[in-house]
């Protein structure tokens, strides 16, 4: 096992090395880069704030290591009737006055040392906004894929013992139905509902915690924690658990018809004892190792929406935000860093398979 893990880290340099080469060069068409974007707000502010960027420009202002350049090097349209000054200027600021290959050289020199540099428009340290936004999309992701397990594992099971009753039936129709509605419409319905939409008002509508949250003793923090991360997670669950319900479903009819199984039962052990003792183990192979994939997906797709309608300040807003102001720090930084964490937890998946059931041995296959 030691080997396989040495050969599947190895594979993580190229294949995050392909994640940024293919994501840079991408950008790179996109129109309005951040040149571009604090052109417009020059001209859109009148000659005296150009004048005043152009005095501070002058003023010793470091050269920020940028990522990539909507047009790859030239002139700007938006540039036109600016000082040729003031857009050399700008362009210096924020690296692009190097080649496009340089620039990239140097963002991934930068990167390997976890140096993401700073954000162009919010003054901040790229690392220092991620941090400042993690604890939202963490509390997010965590409980919300807990519960989700929490829900879809035994009523997967309760499922497959039943398979084509009533229950079943009626259980299946109302996932379908569940999973067809989108995460944000739940929001805005428990928001109408329970946060003094039109009716109760029993949660509150924004924030991770209350503005008086730092005077409060240990268990009223606890709980005013979860007053507040009730509807955004209860709305991330309600549709979310369908898919793995009916995986463990199927893992469970599959495994129920097998030799050994009957063999069991042959035998004369109580059904129980079968159902967990012998099926249990095979069934939550697939289910239980998916874990930390399944986390980083809700983690980071899925909550934009949510963090918005519950005015929570996470990851999926800041992406969204340094995405349309062409934030290229923020972009590439969280890119490169979350691209990372998901191919270590690619393999941390395949540890999980091997702890599920010791016979499993990726060497061998290799």
């Amino acid at each position: 096992m030691a080997a396989y893990i040495l050969r599947r880290l190895m594979l993580v340099i190229p294949t995050l090395l392909g994640i940024m080469v293919i994501n840079f060069f991408v950008i790179q068409a996109a129109p309005g880069g951040p040149v571009e974007q604090m052109i417009s707000q020059i001209q859109g502010t009148a000659v005296d704030a150009t004048e005043r960027f152009s005095g501070s420009a002058t003023g010793g202002e470091t050269v920020r290591s940028a990522s990539a350049d909507s047009s790859g090097g030239g002139a700007y349209r938006g540039a036109r009737g600016l000082p040729k000054e003031l857009i050399e200027r700008i362009e210096k600021m924020y690296g692009f006055d190097k080649p496009i290959g340089e620039r990239f050289l140097l963002m991934m020199k930068n990167y390997l040392f976890f140096d993401f540099g700073e954000s162009f428009f919010r003054n901040k340290k790229v690392v220092d906004l991620v941090i400042e936004k993690m604890p939202v999309s963490i509390s997010l992701g965590l409980w919300t894929t807990l519960l989700i397990y929490f829900i879809s594992i035994p009523l997967g099971i309760a499922k497959a013992v039943r398979d084509g009753s009533r229950f079943d039936v009626s259980s299946s129709t109302t996932l379908i139905v569940l999973n067809a509605i989108p995460g944000f419409l739940f929001a805005l319905l428990l928001v109408v509902l329970f946060a003094g939409g039109s009716y109760l008002k029993i949660f509150p509508l924004r924030g991770l915690v209350s503005d008086d949250w730092s005077s409060l003793g240990p268990v009223d923090k606890l709980l005013d924690y979860f007053w507040h991360m009730a509807l955004p997670i209860g709305a991330m669950v309600i549709g979310g658990f369908a898919t793995l319900t009916f995986l463990t479903k199927n893992s469970f009819l599959e495994e129920i018809h097998k030799q050994y199984v009957l063999t069991a039962r042959a035998k004369g052990l109580e059904e129980r004892r079968v159902l967990y003792g012998h099926i249990f183990r095979n069934a939550m192979l697939i289910v239980i190792a998916g874990f930390p994939g399944a986390f980083i997906s809700i983690l980071f797709t899925g909550s934009l929406l949510i963090e918005v309608i519950f005015s929570l300040d996470g990851i999926g807003l800041l992406g969204f935000e340094s995405a349309l102001n062409r934030d290229y720090p923020i972009m590439f930084g969280t890119l490169y860093f979350f691209g990372l964490i998901g191919l270590v937890m690619g393999i941390l998946g395949d540890i999980m398979y091997t702890i599920v059931d010791p016979r499993i041995d990726f060497e061998a296959r290799g």
